[in-house]
């Protein structure tokens, strides 16, 4: 749902708010013209931790991954047994 037109400040709002600011279904009027999210910005920060410490997890899982594959793969190729298999021909 879309926020009807209005213009900014708002009669009897603050006159500093010339700005408009948030979302399509959240819209006000604020006095910083940076200002597009309608929340703190400790919020903002706080989520920017949280998906960063995601990443990092997701990332050290990831490398963990792939070291184990890498080992896994250097113990089959040591382990397996040097001589020819026997074909059952016999060169003449």
């Amino acid at each position: 749902a879309l926020v009807s037109g209005f213009s900014c400040p708002r009669t009897g709002g603050d006159a500093r708010a010339v700005y408009c600011c948030g979302f399509q279904d959240v819209k006000y009027c604020c006095d910083d013209p940076h200002s597009f999210f309608p929340y703190e910005h400790s919020y903002m920060w706080w989520l920017s931790v949280g998906a960063l410490v995601g990443l990092s997890i997701a990332a050290v899982v990831l490398f963990a991954f792939i070291i184990t594959v890498c080992v896994l793969c250097y113990l089959f190729i040591s382990t397996k047994p040097r001589s020819k298999l026997d074909t059952g021909l016999s060169l003449q």
